[in-house]
C-alpha cells in the first residue's frame, strides 16, 4: 500500500508532475504528511466527526487538494496506516524529500489536528515527539510549532 501513496505522491502531485512550479513542492509536502494526519487523529481515545471534518478540511483549503484527491489520498493512507509497523516509512519518504523547514511545517500541521479537538491527549504528545525526532526537527522548532498550532486554534484552553 505504500507503494499506492508513493504511487499517488509521484504522478499526481509531485514536484515536476505538472511543470516544476513552487507550488508543486508545497503539495507534494500535504500529500506526504496526509497518512501521519490520519494517525494523529487515531491517536486519543475517540475519532469524532468533528475530527475526521478537521482533517479533512485541513487537506482541502490549507493544501489545496480537490475533493477527488482528498478522498484517494484519504483512503490511500487510512489502508497504509492500517498495515504499517511503524511510521519509518511514512517519515523516511519525507525526509528524503522534503527540506528542514517543510519538515517543521509536517511538525506543525500535526500539532493543528493534534489541537483540533481542543484537548490534548498524552498520546497525541508521545507521537508527535516520536514524529518529529524520526522528521529530525529540533526542539526548538518543534516548540516553536506547536506554539503556532495552539495560538491559530481558538478551542485550546
Amino acid at each position: 500500500m505504500i507503494d499506492g501513496i508513493r504511487n499517488f505522491f509521484n504522478q499526481v502531485i509531485a514536484p515536476g508532475a505538472t511543470g516544476g512550479s513552487g507550488t508543486d513542492s508545497q503539495h507534494a509536502l500535504h500529500v506526504a504528511t496526509a497518512a501521519l494526519l490520519l494517525e494523529m487523529m487515531r491517536m486519543d481515545a475517540s475519532i469524532t466527526a468533528a475530527e475526521t471534518e478537521s482533517v479533512t478540511r485541513s487537506l482541502q483549503r490549507q493544501f489545496g487538494l480537490e475533493v477527488a484527491q482528498v478522498d484517494t489520498l484519504m483512503a490511500l493512507a487510512a489502508e497504509e496506516a492500517r498495515l504499517a509497523t511503524d511510521y519509518f516509512q511514512f517519515t523516511s519518504l519525507i525526509n528524503r524529500n522534503f527540506s528542514a523547514e517543510q519538515k517543521v511545517q509536517v511538525v506543525e500541521y500535526l500539532w493543528q489536528v493534534a489541537y483540533a479537538d481542543g484537548h490534548l491527549d498524552a498520546h497525541e504528545q508521545h507521537f508527535m515527539r516520536k514524529i518529529a525526532d524520526l522528521l529530525y526537527v529540533s526542539h526548538a522548532d518543534y516548540v516553536g510549532a506547536k506554539q503556532r498550532a495552539r495560538d491559530a486554534n481558538p478551542a485550546t484552553p
